[in-house]
């Protein structure tokens, strides 16, 4: 597949960007743990905290990097953009109007997973990337960028009730299978773990649709 531009200048556009919201991604780390740590005391307020730090971060994403940057060098960015705020709208939305909806840490296989993911996204992702030779600034930064963005709320929303998760995975879905490109088409190494995490949640959703005991969230789903 022929892409609109090249290599250097997608690193470039991602220098820039860095630097124009710097230091916004401290910002996500920060929350990003009290993400995690909310998620080990549910309850709806903690819910409605950590949709809403989803939520911003997809906002940012949309607006931020896909609407104002990467639409210069990419016209499909336009379509990016409106998805990435539906996705940010949608985290608002769906927990708001469901009551029951939690985020909770258990004993299980999709928590287990889940949080890996958030520690590959926010740890290992940029970890890959710096091994990888790219460096500050033209490095995908978590919270800030979409590929480690999508990889944390996966992992986060594995470990929310099934009932409303299983929709508001269907854009990081889609997105990790987009997004999984980049690994082969602009040499981003850390981003085939978009496709590791496609496949994570193709297990689990299949595996919840048929009932099998590993890909049930016993706590969360049972609400």
């Amino acid at each position: 597949m022929d892409l609109p531009f090249t290599q250097d200048v997608f690193f470039d556009l991602f220098g820039q960007y860095n630097v124009a919201v710097w230091p916004l991604a401290l910002l996500f780390y920060l929350l990003a743990a009290v993400c995690v740590a909310l998620m080990f005391r549910p309850g709806r307020w903690a819910t409605l905290i950590v949709s809403g730090t989803m939520a911003a971060m997809w906002a940012v994403n949309g607006v931020g990097y896909h609407w104002l940057f990467f639409r210069e060098i990419n016209p499909a960015a336009t379509l990016f953009a409106v998805v990435f705020v539906v996705q940010a709208m949608l985290l608002i939305v769906l927990p708001t109007r469901s009551p029951t909806f939690r985020y909770a840490v258990q004993a299980d296989a999709r928590s287990g997973v889940g949080l890996l993911l958030v520690l590959f996204a926010t740890v290992l992702y940029p970890l890959w990337g710096w091994l990888a030779g790219h460096g500050w600034p033209e490095m995908p930064v978590f919270g800030a960028s979409p590929c480690p963005t999508t990889i944390f709320t996966v992992g986060i929303l594995l470990n929310g009730t099934w009932r409303v998760a299983r929709w508001l995975l269907i854009v990081p879905g889609l997105w990790a299978a987009v997004g999984g490109s980049a690994a082969i088409l602009l040499g981003v190494p850390q981003d085939f773990a978009l496709l590791a995490t496609l496949a994570i949640l193709v297990l689990f959703a299949v595996g919840r649709l048929s009932g099998l005991r590993f890909a049930r969230h016993v706590a969360a789903d049972a609400v």
